[in-house]
């Protein structure tokens, strides 16, 4: 199965079809990064601070590159979703330049970043969608 593959299988809950987006869901509540709101900081800080704002208003949302992919997250981290994964790290990168920018999308319909319970409550929302 590949990992495009493993997001477009979408339901089941066996097996590794959610995991991508199960991984996305945990870097965006990682307190490590600072959720959502220290995402979207680290985009701004690579200077992808235009795309990670189109993921968030309401208009068509920028894309990413694998590359964009790595030098935001760092190989350390992006090492640990490969692994997850049990992709390469470049497998991954590609995995997240459709996924990331779509959760984001999805948790910010009205253009606002949702921070404590609100964000919660669309994790929440997209994991039962999900695994539901």
């Amino acid at each position: 199965m590949g990992l495009l593959d493993m997001v477009k299988g979408a339901k089941g809950g066996a097996g590794g079809e959610n995991q991508l987006m199960n991984i996305v869901i945990q870097l965006i509540s990682d307190p490590k990064i600072g959720g959502l709101q220290g995402l979207l900081k680290s985009f701004q800080d690579n200077g992808l601070g235009q795309q990670a704002a189109s993921w968030v208003s309401s208009g068509a949302n920028l894309g990413i590159s694998a590359d964009q992919i790595k030098k935001v997250l760092g190989m350390g981290k992006l090492g640990q979703i490969a692994s997850q994964l049990g992709v390469s790290e470049n497998e991954a990168a590609e995995g997240l330049v459709d996924v990331l920018p779509n959760v984001i999308d999805k948790l910010t319909p009205k253009g606002q970043i949702p921070e404590g319970a609100m964000l919660s409550q669309g994790l929440n929302m997209l994991k039962g969608k999900l695994f539901g």
